[in-house]
């Protein structure tokens, strides 16, 4: 199996809608992502969950489920042939999720459920861990070592933030770092999250403040992140989950573009 996690020439992006949506979407995120890699000559993995199982109110849209949303995530690999990843939220789920998914993804907030992280590791697939947004760096190594005892191939922890006072995250520039040194793993940053405010949006439904996505993208680059996890959508205040924190598709190139000189010149200065 490739690596999907990067080999340390550029970084890696994780991009696509929050939730599977109708097959026009998905493929014409997907296309734009795999458009994207090509010119910028960075790997890229087709983002989209089957199910969002932790949204804040029993209303909120989840996504299409677990078989029409893996067979949705089947065509987007086979129109623009990117590798998948989806979020698994039940150890049930992995042997499914796994037959269809390049990478599984275990939600922050479910990063220290054991049975759910010891099946995603005997999955066979690589798996990107969230950090939960009340967690110290040094603490993702537990989450880790459960995920690396069921076998996983290869394994990330992806930062997204942390909780400060009511309905904000703050990210920790240090923790790229401290993360890598933990647990031996790479280090992503979700831009999109970590700019998230729960439950501070319309009914109770999360808010966001997209314009921080870019600094933050930047100073996470150049403080030491492996790859890049970015939520996009051509149209957010249409998007059914995370509107306000995901980047408008037609912005993502420059964003992109202007995080991957900053993480190539930061690591070019270090080696001088």
């Amino acid at each position: 199996m490739a690596p999907k996690f990067g080999g340390g020439s550029a970084p890696f992006l994780i991009a696509g809608p929050c939730v599977v949506e109708s097959d026009d979407l998905n493929v014409r995120v997907g296309e734009a992502l795999a458009e994207l890699g090509a010119k910028l000559g960075i790997g890229v993995i087709y983002k989209g969950s089957y199910d969002k199982a932790n949204r804040s109110r029993l209303s909120s849209a989840r996504g299409p489920g677990l078989e029409a949303g893996l067979r949705a995530l089947e065509r987007v690999r086979a129109e623009t042939g990117l590798p998948i990843l989806t979020d698994v939220h039940d150890p049930g789920h992995v042997p499914a999720a796994a037959k269809v998914a390049d990478v599984l993804q275990i939600p922050a907030f479910l990063c220290r459920q054991t049975d759910l992280l010891v099946a995603a590791g005997k999955a066979g697939r690589p798996v990107n861990v969230k950090k939960g947004q009340w967690m110290a760096p040094e603490e993702m190594r537990g989450a880790v070592e459960k995920v690396r005892a069921g076998g996983a191939p290869e394994i990330a922890v992806t930062e997204r933030g942390t909780f400060f006072g009511y309905g904000d995250l703050v990210v920790d520039m240090r923790s790229f770092v401290r993360v890598r040194a933990a647990c031996n793993t790479p280090v992503i940053f979700d831009a999109t999250h970590s700019v998230q405010q729960p439950g501070q949006g319309r009914d109770g439904s999360s808010g966001g403040l997209r314009e921080f996505i870019p600094p933050l993208l930047y100073a996470a680059a150049a403080a030491g992140a492996d790859g890049f996890f970015l939520e996009t959508h051509p149209d957010p205040a249409r998007a059914p989950s995370d509107g306000p924190n995901m980047v408008p598709l037609d912005q993502l190139p420059g964003i992109v573009g202007i995080a991957l000189d900053v993480w190539q010149r930061t690591r070019e200065a270090v080696r001088a």
